[in-house]
């Protein structure tokens, strides 16, 4: 069945961001990235207390592919 959308407004959009709007068969990543960020590093908001005494991050990956791109064009 057709989707029917009324208005949209899409103010901003990311350089890898992706923007879906009625019926769609497939969406695929073009890219991927991987982020290492130690203890409290994504909090966001007015009053945050954040109380680290030893924080360490583990970069170490043992797997070769995280998520394959094969296909995706």
């Amino acid at each position: 069945m057709p989707a029917i959308v009324g208005f949209v407004q899409a103010i901003n959009v990311g350089s890898s961001g992706v923007v879906h709007i009625g019926d769609v068969f497939k969406i695929s990543p073009y890219s991927t990235s991987k982020t290492f960020a130690g203890a409290g590093s994504f909090n966001t908001g007015d009053s945050i207390s954040l109380y680290n005494a030893h924080s360490n991050t583990n970069t170490y990956d043992s797997d070769a592919v995280d998520q394959p791109l094969v296909l995706n064009v």
